[in-house]
């Protein structure tokens, strides 16, 4: 009987040992689940706009990112004797060309990106128009409805216009300006929600 045990005796001992073996041995297995993400989408880990020795008018422009519009801090630059008018075409101007530059590498990797293109230029009123209208030498039926968010947002919320949320476009061969709007649903969604635009004339 002793002889007949013994086998079976000597099977549990070895399965003791590798089993005791498997709870202490680490793994040597590789994982590998990809780089830590770098930053948040469309959140810049640390300050990406104009710094106080950049020279000129602190402003705001409308970038894209996800579906969604997003406020980055720019600088525009602004001769000095400028009359109200004149400003208010040169803020408009300087705030297209920030609109137009390729965002910077830091925007790039939170998600930032730009649907105006470079070129695009803006002057004063015409006979007839509104005394605040901004003529752009692109038809702003012409422009994407991403490109007319960002133009359209960025314009009312400056210096560009007169701070009501709103700003008097038109075309270069337009007979009659538009007011368009920046409204909540246009910076959450500028695929898909043009902005608002009503026909103004002169008073």
């Amino acid at each position: 009987m002793t002889v007949r045990r013994l086998p079976a005796l000597s099977g549990l001992v070895l399965l003791a040992v590798l089993l005791t073996g498997c709870g202490i041995r680490a793994t040597e297995v590789p994982t590998d689940y990809g780089p830590a993400p770098s930053r948040v989408r469309c959140s810049l880990s640390e300050p990406d706009g104009p710094t106080r020795d950049t020279p000129g008018m602190p402003a705001r422009v409308f970038l894209l990112c996800g579906s969604s519009l997003v406020a980055v801090d720019r600088m525009v630059r602004m001769p000095d004797g400028a009359s109200d008018s004149g400003r208010r075409v040169l803020v408009a101007q300087g705030l297209l060309n920030e609109l137009a530059k390729q965002p910077s590498a830091a925007e790039k990797e939170a998600g930032y990106t730009s649907d105006v293109r470079r070129g695009t230029a803006v002057t004063g009123p015409r006979s007839g128009d509104p005394e605040d209208t901004l003529r752009l030498s692109t038809d702003p039926d012409d422009l994407t409805s991403y490109a007319l968010a960002q133009v359209v947002c960025t314009f009312a919320d400056s210096a560009a216009a007169e701070g009501n949320g709103s700003v008097i476009l038109a075309g270069p061969a337009d007979r009659s300006a538009r007011r368009y709007t920046c409204t909540d649903e246009v910076r959450a969604r500028p695929g898909s929600n043009e902005p608002p635009a009503d026909e103004v004339t002169e008073d």
